[in-house]
């Protein structure tokens, strides 16, 4: 798929915005993540001592709302046919909003800002980022996210 076929894909789309499947944080998850990275501060991982806070139960951390953007990502946004292989650049902002508490379901928005072309087979993209948490106005997570797609 030539770079012209790509902005096409994107920008004939009607609303320009691909949002993902609901996706479940539960505690297995989140302390999963904790194990992982070795955080593992009470308010996500100790239910007793978390459900004493301000959010009464215990909440993921930020940190692995962001890590899911990635699987909510493959899940809304086509494919680009012919890419060779995809990179993350990271962000320019990135703000953790709400928290995502234990058994919250969470999706990924995606909208795309704009196109770059550094040759006729390496593209970088940048999307504006929400990720949602279902029956909260409040997003959990706002991000410019920035990738380069080699064809």
């Amino acid at each position: 798929m030539t770079t012209h076929d790509i902005r096409k894909l994107f920008t004939d789309q009607d609303n320009k915005e691909w949002t993902s499947k609901w996706f479940k944080v539960d505690q297995e998850l989140i302390n999963s993540f904790a194990k992982v990275t070795q955080d593992n501060q009470f308010i996500h991982i100790d239910h007793d001592k978390a459900k004493r806070t301000k959010f009464g139960t215990t909440i993921a951390h930020g940190f692995l709302t962001m890590s899911l953007l990635s699987a909510m990502y493959y899940d809304a946004v086509p494919e680009t046919e012919g890419m060779r292989m995809g990179i993350n650049i990271g962000f320019d902002k990135l703000r953790f909003l709400a928290p995502v508490k234990c058994d919250d379901n969470i999706r990924g928005v995606f909208i795309l800002s704009s196109i770059a072309e550094k040759n006729p087979k390496t593209i970088t993209l940048s999307w504006a980022t929400k990720v949602e948490i279902e029956g909260n106005s409040k997003p959990a997570l706002l991000a410019s996210w920035i990738e380069k797609q080699y064809l």
